[in-house]
């Protein structure tokens, strides 16, 4: 079963929405318990990385969510989800992220237009078991204001003033700074690779 951990706040809806389009079954978890029996774990996310942080320690998660994810549970974090991966992000310094990837979440550049909002290309790097199917640089739908720097796992990059990371994968560990479920057949394809 494929729990969608719900935090009270995000894409919710629209996720929800693209796995029934899929035909998947799925849980809404807001608790330990729930991640623990998970088989599959997506987090969902739109908003303030310091609110979802809170969000997550108020339900008691954060230690369930990066144990099952260290423990090999496959991931899929979209977002806001993703940026959770990290150390932290400069949109809240105060708060820690989940610390599975080294490194920081940044705001763009001063003079960048931000949020990044609408379709933008993928630029793929190499093999990936999620992007499987979408083409070499297929167009998604984008909205941030801070994003993940090129890194190691990157499995697709995006520019937008600077490239940076727009699709990571290592392992059983899966994320996107774009929203696949607003990303049409591209986007459902994703999820439908994520789900099988």
């Amino acid at each position: 079963m494929i729990a969608v951990l719900d935090y009270g706040a995000g894409n919710l809806r629209s996720v929800e929405n693209a796995l029934e389009e899929l035909g998947c079954r799925y849980t809404l978890v807001r608790d330990a318990a729930g991640l623990r029996a998970a088989e599959k774990i997506l987090l969902p996310g739109v908003g303030h990385f310091g609110q979802m942080m809170r969000s997550l320690d108020a339900l008691k998660v954060r230690e369930m969510l990066r144990e099952r994810i260290v423990a090999g549970v496959p991931f899929l974090g979209i977002c806001l989800g993703m940026q959770a991966l990290f150390e932290g992000s400069d949109e809240a310094p105060e708060e820690r992220g989940l610390g599975i990837f080294a490194g920081r979440v940044v705001r763009f550049p001063a003079g960048a237009r931000v949020p990044h909002m609408g379709w933008n290309r993928l630029e793929a790097r190499g093999e990936s078991r999620l992007l499987s199917g979408a083409g070499a640089s297929p167009y998604v739908y984008f909205a941030h204001s801070y994003y993940v720097p090129e890194m190691e796992h990157a499995a697709a990059t995006c520019t937008y003033g600077v490239r940076y990371t727009a699709a990571l994968e290592c392992g059983s560990i899966f994320g996107v700074q774009f929203h696949p479920e607003k990303s049409g057949d591209v986007g459902l394809g994703m999820v439908r690779n994520f789900v099988s």
